[in-house]
């Protein structure tokens, strides 16, 4: 493998420090798992030495201090307070703006394609500054323009596709239904565009079989590099007291993937045995299917939404809970799985997606159920929930395996590790060693 060395040095340093320009349309600081992907790596690039500026649209993500961020606006079509908004003609100042509000008159969800064309016009005058450019799952066509001028590696978590079947299958009327269809169409984009990078990081097995098989992406394309967690930060806190009876879940988006229903179904089957259960809720609420949800079981006085917060405060709130559940109909990887379980908690866990493959046998290091069964998932909480001694001693016991399970195959700086070795040997293609010649750069 081979790197690239600081402009006017000759041949090339397989050591030297890159210079990273990384890109994420969307960088939700504390409960997407964009946001957090992007913070954590490029802390952990930003500690290997090397150097990483990132660019990014709304909402922002939270950065170290020794990573610079540039904004790059959306219009912000999709935000909380006004989701579907129209723009005002007195808005579109660019041609990114024009693009995101020609596809948001279709009904397609224009983000992805818009900060494409915004960042292919920045970086135009800035292929000098970078050896490299990490696109973390935009995959708009203006990426294949970045590409052309500068080396490109881009993060695929998983395919979209399944977020589309699943909000497909979980919708009866035909007209929401096309709707939705016409929302996923960049989905198509993203597939043409992943086909033809030179290189696709995937955080899973399982999300690199059906990237392949959902969005065509060939196989010799893609390498597996699992994202981290940060052991010392996500710890246990044996000082603070769990509460009996007290669930915790992560919910950064109302929609049908993350299976908050079957949750919901399940809390308020329990509490008619129980009178203790309540839910925490890291994320905002929003309206939609599982907020009426909430009204129509009767769960609002027993349920608290927790969001905008720091990391230690999520820990302590993991540390008060006595399980953690990750109740989604498919995950590509899942950062708050191995977050919970990093904290020593005892995790209540499905089957949907990648889940398996990363929260380990049922018993050992979780309790796992069946995606999209309320039923399974009900008897995995009551079994973690046995006030007995034997209940205890399983809760104790999974917790501890879970944090032992993460610790030993999950840290940033690993994740950091491999995907500069992804860097480096994207940077010793042919055409890449042009690119870096034309540049400047070697």
């Amino acid at each position: 493998m081979s790197a690239v060395t600081p402009a006017g040095a000759k041949g090339l340093d397989p050591n030297a420090p890159l210079k990273i320009a990384y890109l994420t349309y969307r960088g939700k600081p504390h409960v997407g798992g964009q946001g957090v992907y992007t913070r954590h790596l490029t802390k952990a690039l930003a500690d290997l030495g090397h150097t990483v500026e990132v660019f990014s649209g709304q909402p922002y993500p939270v950065l170290d201090e020794r990573v610079p961020l540039h904004e790059l606006p959306s219009l912000d079509l999709w935000n909380e307070h006004f989701p579907g908004r129209m723009p005002g003609y007195w808005e579109l100042k660019t041609k990114g703006d024009w693009v995101e509000s020609l596809s948001h008159l279709k009904g397609t969800f224009g983000e992805p394609l818009a900060f494409s064309v915004r960042i292919y016009e920045q970086l135009k005058k800035r292929q000098r500054d970078f050896d490299l450019v990490h696109d973390n799952q935009c995959l708009g066509y203006g990426i294949l323009g970045v590409e052309r001028m500068i080396p490109t590696i881009v993060t695929l978590h998983h395919p979209i596709t399944r977020d589309r079947a699943l909000e497909m299958e979980h919708t009866e009327n035909r007209r929401k239904r096309r709707g939705i269809g016409r929302w996923y169409n960049f989905v198509k984009m993203q597939g043409r565009v992943a086909s033809r990078m030179p290189r696709v990081v995937v955080v899973s097995e399982n999300s690199i079989k059906d990237i392949n098989a959902d969005m065509g992406v060939s196989l010799d394309r893609m390498r597996l590099v699992p994202v981290g967690v940060d052991p010392d930060l996500f710890t246990a806190l044996p000082g603070v007291p769990r509460q009996a009876g007290r669930l915790i879940t992560t919910a950064s988006a109302d929609v049908a993937l993350k299976g908050l229903s079957y949750l919901l179904e399940a809390m308020a089957k329990l509490r008619t045995e129980r009178d203790d259960i309540r839910l925490t809720i890291i994320g905002k609420p929003r309206a939609g299917a599982s907020n009426d949800l909430i009204d129509k079981l009767g769960l609002r006085p027993y349920i608290d939404f927790v969001s905008g917060v720091s990391d230690e405060r999520i820990v302590e709130l993991y540390a008060e809970a006595e399980l953690a559940v990750v109740p989604s109909l498919y995950e590509g990887f899942s950062l708050p799985a191995i977050e919970a379980m990093c904290t020593g908690i005892c995790l209540v866990a499905t089957d949907g997606g990648a889940l398996p493959e990363v929260t380990g046998k049922d018993g050992d290091t979780v309790l796992g159920c069946k995606a999209g069964d309320v039923e399974s998932l009900l008897a995995a909480l009551r079994r973690g929930l046995d006030i007995s001694p034997e209940g205890a001693a399983l809760r104790a016991r999974v917790g501890a395996a879970g944090r032992e399970r993460v610790v030993e195959r999950w840290s940033w700086k690993h994740c950091a590790q491999l995907t500069v070795e992804q860097y480096r040997e994207v940077l010793a293609m042919p055409a890449n060693v042009l690119k870096l010649r034309k540049n400047g750069r070697i």
